[in-house]
């Protein structure tokens, strides 16, 4: 019985010890995407290439798609941001300027308004009054309304610009896809 138990227990240990041997550490996955998945495309290696040789692909691919589309999508990314950027300053700008057009129309309010008081009541201050109210009032929708068409402009323009970049990506990443594709990976965007 003492021997049936030994014998069991060794040849338990060595299967543990012929398992252990076998398994092959699992590597920690880096938490670093492949160049293919930051500039949107998924691609698998349906041929079984290794991950370094997947590497080198996505690297040629990328290089050959920023070629033929004279596109590259980090500096496209850029230059969205740079875009958006430019937009705000602008719309703050156009919040600024002006500030001086309720004073101004004011001004001209006041003195068409003491014309009309003098001629019609003879009353030229009461007539100011009211001609500078009126001409502040007006001055100032005159003001946000060309504030307002200003900015709509600047909102269509930035968006213009960016509806262009984002062909100019996706036209990238078809460029992409395809090169990966005749490498014998399935891509998907």
């Amino acid at each position: 019985m003492k021997s049936t138990s030994t014998c069991l227990a060794v040849l338990l240990f060595g299967l543990v010890a012929a398992g252990s041997a076998e398994t092959q550490p699992v590597s920690e996955p880096s938490g670093q995407k492949t160049l293919a998945a930051t500039v949107g495309v998924y691609a698998f290696p349906a041929a079984g290439q290794s991950s370094e040789q997947q590497s080198k692909h996505e690297a040629e691919c990328y290089s050959w798609a920023a070629d033929n589309t004279k596109s590259d999508p980090f500096n496209l990314a850029k230059k969205m941001k740079q875009t958006e950027q430019s937009a705000d300053r602008q719309k703050d700008q156009i919040a600024q300027s002006g500030q001086g057009a309720g004073a101004a129309g004011a001004v001209r309010g006041a003195a068409a308004g003491a014309l009309i008081g003098e001629i019609a009541s003879n009353d030229a201050g009461e007539g100011a009054a009211w001609g500078a109210a009126a001409g502040l009032i007006g001055a100032r929708r005159a003001r946000r309304r060309a504030q307002a068409e200003a900015s709509r402009k600047v909102e269509q323009q930035t968006e213009q610009k960016q509806q262009a970049t984002v062909e100019q990506i996706e036209g990238f990443k078809k460029a992409f896809g395809v090169c990966l594709e005749a490498k014998h990976y399935l891509v998907k965007f």
